[in-house]
């Protein structure tokens, strides 16, 4: 179930909110970097009070040493990291989250450390009432319809799914043995929502299985061939007629584009290219 927020530019933002399976993915991630983490200042703060005098080094020093680790882990790591990467700690990238304002824009560092404060506190670890808040917690990460936890409500934050951008798809090619027809065909039928159909049919097709690749291939042809005059030499493919149409208009709206650059230029000299006349 998808979210849509309005930003503080009255811009709706279509959004996917991330459930307990994804957030507690991320957090097992989490949990292993601040594990890490922990671990490299442990070492760096034994290494600290071994240079110092055995007089001063006592259970008070080691006990005071211990809650500052504890608190530069589980506190100052998530603070930091979210921050500076507007939302994304290490879980959260390797998942594909990403934590912002209810508005939609990016957090700053009081929503972090806030979400941070409230997970020490009641949620992860949780200092507080155990196991009573963590029961807490989940319900109310469950009963929320955005997901949110204990420390989004406090923050005024959630976190979200990353749209991951398509992978770049090259145009289809003209086939060679259709291109003295194309050039000459004429493909004013074929308006721009079946054209537009075409191209994303072929971009898309390697993830089609069968029977509906074939189906729908031969839907598409079928509808282009009613529309194109004259109709491509007989035995002409699907597959190579819809590649041709669509090559053959691409190529003629890079033409079009071309003369209108040219024709405006002539009227307009310098229009585009930062000269003056």
């Amino acid at each position: 179930m998808n979210a849509t927020l309005v930003n503080a530019e009255a811009v709706e933002l279509d959004l996917r909110p991330a459930r307990l399976g994804a957030r507690a993915l991320a957090l097992i991630f989490d949990i292993a970097a601040q594990a890490g983490v922990g671990f490299v200042l442990f070492i760096l703060a034994l290494i600290s009070l071994s240079v110092l005098p055995g007089d001063l080094v006592d259970d008070a020093l080691l006990d005071t040493a211990l809650r500052v680790l504890l608190i530069v882990t589980v506190l100052g790591y998530p603070t930091v990291v979210e921050t500076l990467t507007n939302g994304r700690s290490l879980g959260k990238a390797i998942v594909g989250l990403r934590v912002i304002r209810e508005d939609g824009g990016p957090i700053r560092m009081r929503h972090a450390f806030t979400r941070a404060l409230v997970g020490l506190a009641v949620e992860w670890p949780g200092l507080l009432l155990l196991p009573l808040t963590w029961v807490v917690s989940l319900g109310t990460m469950l009963s929320s319809d955005r997901g949110r936890r204990l420390g989004d409500l406090a923050a005024g934050t959630l976190v979200v799914h990353v749209r991951r951008p398509a992978p770049w798809v090259p145009a289809p090619m003209m086939p060679a043995a259709l291109a003295g027809w194309a050039s000459v065909a004429d493909l004013s039928g074929v308006g721009d929502d079946l054209a537009l159909a075409a191209r994303q049919f072929l971009s898309r097709a390697p993830g089609f299985r069968e029977p509906a690749l074939s189906r729908l291939r031969d839907e598409l042809a079928a509808e282009v061939y009613a529309r194109v005059t004259p109709p491509p030499p007989p035995g002409t493919q699907p597959w190579f007629l819809l590649a041709a149409v669509v090559a053959e208009r691409r190529r003629r709206a890079e033409a079009q584009l071309a003369t209108g650059r040219v024709l405006t230029e002539r009227m307009l000299p310098g229009f585009g290219t930062g000269r003056s006349g």
